[in-house]
Order: structure tokens, then sequence, then C-alpha cells
């Protein structure tokens, strides 16, 4: 198996979370994924995000996807 390359995508969705007053955990139900998987993208631990989660997460907190993700180098 390769080994991973470092990305440089960070993601901001707690400074997104704290603008519009709303905790992890009602995201979580608002978009039904688990708190877990949510938590490893906020702290910079998910390999992959899928649209559609991506969707709703946009749709709940009403954003866009450039407002959760920049490219730190």
């Amino acid at each position: 198996m390769p080994v991973e390359e470092p990305h440089h995508i960070v993601c901001q969705l707690d400074s997104v979370l704290e603008a519009r007053g709303m905790t992890l955990t009602e995201l979580a139900r608002r978009v039904d994924v688990t708190l877990a998987n949510l938590s490893k993208l906020k702290n910079n631990r998910a390999k992959a995000v899928r649209f559609s989660t991506l969707t709703a997460i946009c749709r709940e907190l009403q954003c866009q996807p450039g407002d959760l993700f920049k490219v730190q180098e």
C-alpha cells in the first residue's frame, strides 16, 4: 500500500459553528451524521467527506464549502 502524502486542507468547522451559535452535537443531529464522524472532520482527522454530507452541512450552516475549508501551506 502506498504511503499517504500529506495534504494541506484544513477544516474550519469549529469557527463556523461558533459563528452560528450551534454545537457539533446539534449539527450531527440535523445532518444525520454521527458525532464521531463530524468530530473527525472538525479535528482534521477525516480522510474524505462525501458531497452529500458536505451539502447537508452547508445547508444547515447556511454557508459555502469554502467557508468550511482552507488550504494551509
